[in-house]
């Protein structure tokens, strides 16, 4: 059942949906929570998509806002509230309402979304698209226990997030850290199965893919180990490979969907490690309401600390150096070219008639030394 609402209030909102569940022969809201999303109209269908398929796991009620660009500037002057009520099976297992905010409304949302909120049932407040650079700061935010953002989505993934962490409040959480939680459990019943000692980690994945580098920083903060990255052509993660002192433990997945977990002295298995959808994401947040430490621990550890220990790995492994290095060996062969150049001119001196030595003969014979 739907009910279009214009010009209205959150009173008469309010009223519709009561009116909504009376008609369906539900007066009794059975609902465990308020999702709140805020998105634009290009996204706002997908979203209000996986919310409705998460509402069969945990029936909530779902306030949609989309704040809608005013052309002109008397548009930006005259404010409008308009609303779209869904009950019964266009809501799912609970209750929708799309919330369209025109002109100066559109900076109050947080006044027009605090009186649909359910009384004494949490709230979860998730950012599809452009999610603010604070989210425990942003008016809307600010009403949740738990806000849901998705590096993904940013134009530059791997920068938003070292911004995520500078921000981070107890309550924030991440999509991209959620599609990592098979890896998780898989990597750690993994290491469950033998007894040695991880020395080294590589993360293969996709370039600019936030889920990679949550992956490989948690492992990193975890383990305690240099953890290197690396990048593929995807889709998303493809492996992670760890080796210890009983041989290497490798988990890869090429297609997106079937994965193979090898162990040093086991033989390989295939495990389901299919990448999921936005529904399912969502559904596994609803579960858990608490602070995620786990998350913390990891987005704090930081991405250029990342890189430091990949570095570290590389220059072990003898890949080429760095621009430090370079200098060092620079240095090395300047000085061992002077060293040739003195030998050369004491010869010369001696004899009397030595062929004056050139800066390509010297470093020749430098090399050669």
């Amino acid at each position: 059942m739907k009910i279009d609402l214009t010009d209205t209030t959150a009173g008469e909102i309010n009223k519709a949906l009561t009116e909504g569940r009376r008609a369906i022969g539900t007066p009794a809201v059975g609902m465990v929570l308020t999702l709140v999303i805020v998105t634009d109209e290009e996204n706002a269908y997908d979203a209000l998509r996986a919310a409705t398929d998460a509402s069969r796991e945990h029936p909530s009620r779902t306030l949609v806002v989309i704040r809608r660009v005013s052309r002109t500037p008397r548009d930006r002057t005259t404010s409008r509230l308009d609303a779209e009520v869904r009950v019964g099976a266009d809501a799912g297992a609970g209750e929708t309402v799309v919330l369209r905010l025109y002109g100066e409304v559109s900076d109050h949302a947080d006044s027009v979304v605090l009186p649909l909120l359910l009384p004494d049932a949490p709230v979860v407040v998730w950012w599809p698209v452009d999610a603010p650079l604070d989210p425990a700061e942003d008016p809307l935010g600010a009403l949740a226990q738990r806000r849901v953002t998705d590096t993904y989505a940013a134009e530059q993934p791997v920068r938003e997030l070292a911004a995520r962490a500078e921000t981070y409040a107890p309550g924030d959480t991440d999509l991209a850290w959620t599609r990592i939680t098979p890896w998780r459990s898989m990597l750690a019943a993994a290491l469950d199965q033998v007894d040695c000692e991880v020395r080294s980690v590589e993360v293969e994945g996709e370039e600019f893919n936030p889920s990679c580098e949550l992956l490989a920083m948690w492992l990193a903060d975890r383990l305690g180990v240099p953890v290197q990255r690396s990048l593929s052509s995807g889709p998303g993660l493809t492996a992670v490979r760890m080796e210890t002192t009983c041989g290497p433990v490798v988990l890869d997945r090429a297609d997106g969907s079937l994965a193979n977990l090898s162990i040093q002295g086991q033989p390989g298995r295939a495990v389901a490690l299919q990448r999921r959808d936005t529904a399912e994401l969502i559904a596994e947040e609803l579960r858990r309401l608490d602070p995620d430490d786990t998350y913390a621990a990891a987005l704090r550890y930081g991405v250029e600390r990342l890189s430091a220990g990949a570095e570290a790995v590389a220059t072990l492994d003898g890949v080429p150096a760095g621009p430090t290095e370079k200098a060092a060996d620079k240095a090395a062969e300047d000085e061992a070219v002077a060293e040739v150049a003195v030998a050369e001119s004491e010869a010369g001196t001696e004899e009397g008639e030595a062929e004056r030595p050139t800066p390509n003969s010297l470093a020749r014979k430098a090399a050669s030394k």
